[in-house]
């Protein structure tokens, strides 16, 4: 692996090094060797507690998880851990990878041709041995496992390669990956196929016009007066565009995963917000019908976002479904 490989956004150096607690009240972040990688964490919570593993999405930070959800998460009697994926924030970036040739990839998606995983720098099931690698290095057996967006397919991943590992799953504003269900709006696709900007400026501004598309039709002042100060601590962590076009090339070198969700067993919770611009309601319900014995929560007007106004749900839902197995 090149030294290169082994910088975080922005050229932070990565290995052993800690970041203090944050002034947004964040735990100081950690780096572990991982899969071959080096994942920056941190957690939350009494570190002999079961262990909560979020999993963000697509080209999003692990502090996407807001500190204040993670803080309700863990009164509720978990240690919950966050991280970022590979190619994201501070964790490792796939520099020798190169960047994809997204539009070829989407042409051969819509054609209705698969495209073969050694074409891409890596896949969701890389992505899953990542977070699997993770509870090896902090020593842990299983954890209920919470993955959002692209997370919540990783999470599925996870289940379905390392069984074991998870004692719950719960897989948010997330899809099968299956062809033929309701794709994004004309808005929604717009924001995930545009290039972000590299300027401090030019990302503020994106991250503000994507959460107003990406909103759903219940807003939150509160959400919206925190978007630019969000952005802008992103932009701190670092950003990484190369690294958003290898994930996405993860996902869609990854197809469907519908019929091998018929294998997942860990008791399964889908979330799903019924006014979802970009992952429709409909692709939820399609995991939570492919999956044995799963169920679903609607939460009506919640987009693809996870609000302010909805944690208390989402987090009593989270506890109560992790309930079966603690």
């Amino acid at each position: 692996m090149k030294h290169e490989d082994l910088l975080g956004e922005g050229g932070a150096p990565i290995g052993g090094t800690h970041t203090p607690p944050g002034r947004h009240g964040a735990p100081a972040t950690r780096f572990v060797h991982a899969n071959g990688l080096e994942l920056a964490y941190d957690s939350f919570g009494d570190a002999g507690a079961p262990a909560l593993l979020l999993i963000m999405g697509l080209g999003t930070q692990m502090i996407a998880w807001d500190e204040g959800f993670c803080a309700m998460l863990a009164a509720q009697g978990y240690r919950v851990i966050r991280f970022d994926n590979r190619d994201v924030g501070l964790s490792t970036r796939i520099e020798r990878g190169g960047v994809p040739d997204i539009n070829g990839l989407l042409a051969r998606t819509f054609g209705g041709f698969p495209i073969e995983s050694g074409s891409v720098p890596y896949t969701l099931a890389d992505m899953a041995d990542d977070a699997a690698g993770l509870l090896d290095a902090l020593g842990i057996d299983s954890a209920h496992v919470v993955g959002a967006s692209m997370g919540g397919a990783i999470g599925q991943e996870m289940a379905l390669r390392h069984p074991r590992r998870v004692r719950t799953l719960v897989s948010i504003m997330a899809t099968s990956g299956a062809p033929g269900l309701p794709p994004p709006t004309k808005e929604a696709l717009l924001v995930l196929l545009t290039p972000s900007p590299t300027g401090r400026e030019g990302y503020i501004e994106r991250y503000l016009w994507v959460m107003r598309i990406l909103r759903g039709r219940v807003t939150s002042p509160e959400d919206e007066a925190n978007d630019a100060a969000r952005a802008a601590r992103a932009f701190e962590r670092g950003i990484n565009p190369p690294g958003y076009a290898r994930q996405l090339a993860a996902i869609l070198a990854s197809g469907s995963r519908r019929q091998r969700l018929a294998n997942l067993h860990a008791p399964t919770l889908v979330i799903h917000g019924d006014s979802d611009p970009l992952v429709p309601i409909e692709c939820g319900m399609d995991v939570a019908s492919a999956v044995p014995g799963a169920s679903m929560l609607n939460i009506e007007g919640m987009g693809h976002e996870l609000p302010a106004w909805a944690w208390p749900r989402i987090v009593a839902a989270v506890a109560e479904h992790a309930v079966w197995t603690d």
